[in-house]
């Protein structure tokens, strides 16, 4: 179980909505901004809950052969190159933010179903293309719990994996709300370095990927 709540965690880092929510934290207006920041971030979790939802379907159907593989050191060499190849596209990008955040910020200027939509469909996508949601399933899967315990786990793996995006967006609140507070001059600080601090995410993710693979072996 530690280590679906490690990858649920790990897989939080969702670089993606984070930079939706600050971009829009910053560009729309203070009762704008917590409606929108709502509607994306639940959108995002019933996304997320959904996506985990119909990969456990598949997994506790082969549950044999997962436990192998977790057993085996290939999940852990898996690991050890993902989290070199997260490290070498974090060196690539450079901190520079995601085009798609740009594209998104239209429609997300004013709250209405599409706000919610735009939020699911980012959770489906980010889940289904994320090796750590991936991982901390297939940990979920092999838990010797019974069936429904593991679907009832979703709530929580779902709600892990919204965590430190769901952290920010109450951050940013605050800081719209006390811009001259400790929270907002460390805000103006973040976003005056924002290059370094994408960098340092993505170094983090790739490290944890890489240690986590070499404790498998």
């Amino acid at each position: 179980m530690l280590h679906a709540v490690s990858f649920a965690l790990l897989d939080s880092v969702n670089a993606l909505l984070i930079g939706i929510l600050v971009a829009i934290g910053i560009i729309l207006p203070r009762g704008k901004y917590r409606r929108i920041a709502a509607l994306v971030v639940v959108g995002d979790w019933v996304g997320v809950l959904v996506a985990a939802a119909v990969v456990m379907f598949f997994l506790l159907g082969v549950k044999d052969q997962i436990e192998a593989i977790l057993s085996s050191p290939i999940a852990g060499w898996v690991l050890v190159v993902v989290g070199i190849a997260v490290a070498f596209g974090s060196w690539r990008s450079k901190g520079q933010p995601n085009a798609l955040v740009n594209r998104l910020l239209e429609p997300l200027r004013t709250p209405s179903p599409i706000t919610a939509l735009i939020g699911f469909v980012m959770g489906v996508v980010q889940s289904l293309t994320s090796v750590p949601f991936y991982y901390g399933l297939m940990h979920l899967a092999t838990e010797d719990i019974a069936p429904a315990a593991q679907y009832g786990g979703l709530v929580w793996y779902a709600s892990l994996a919204l965590s430190l995006p769901t952290i920010c967006g109450l951050f940013i609140a605050v800081v719209r709300a006390h811009p001259k507070s400790a929270a907002g001059r460390l805000f103006a600080a973040a976003r005056a370095n924002s290059t370094q601090v994408a960098l340092f995410g993505g170094y983090l993710v790739a490290i944890f990927l890489i240690l986590m693979g070499v404790l498998s072996l």
